[in-house]
């Protein structure tokens, strides 16, 4: 399958994340679990978040998994035990659309790292996935993800 693969320069976004390790098998859970915290601790400030859900990728060893999940925020907020006022910082970063099952996303990966290098791009080593759309609303094969690589 063929992916668009771009480069988007993005303003610095203020979020609120929890960072912490997780198994690959065990993301569902532990995305549940950081999501459901994260949206109960926005409810109580009254705040909603400014845009889809995301995850960033600190590492890729598959058992322990160096991850921060998180909502983008309109502005910086109160820290609350794990819960962290944070900013994903502004730059250049490489952008390619997936669709389909969230366990089937790796060839999107090998393509937009195929066209970094063609491009003469390089990655900071991070890679963030932001979900467009809802799993519990959404059909697996129609799930939309955008990966995201900051560029040095």
């Amino acid at each position: 399958m063929g992916y668009k693969c771009e480069v988007k320069e993005k303003e610095a976004q203020p979020v609120l994340s929890v960072r912490t390790n997780s198994a690959v098998q065990d993301l569902p859970q532990v995305l549940g679990k950081y999501y459901g915290a994260i949206a109960q601790y926005l409810g109580e400030l009254g705040e909603n978040p400014a845009g889809p859900p995301f995850v960033a990728y600190y590492n890729l060893d598959m058992q322990n998994l160096d991850i921060e999940i998180g909502f983008p925020v309109t502005k910086k907020l109160t820290d609350r035990d794990d819960i962290k006022s944070r900013e994903i910082p502004s730059g250049k970063f490489a952008s390619c659309l997936y669709i389909g099952p969230y366990k089937e996303i790796e060839p999107a990966y090998n393509e937009l790292n195929r066209w970094l290098e063609e491009k003469g791009y390089e990655s900071t080593g991070v890679a963030y996935e932001v979900y467009l759309n809802d799993p519990s609303e959404t059909p697996p094969e129609d799930l939309r993800t955008e990966i995201l690589f900051p560029l040095k």
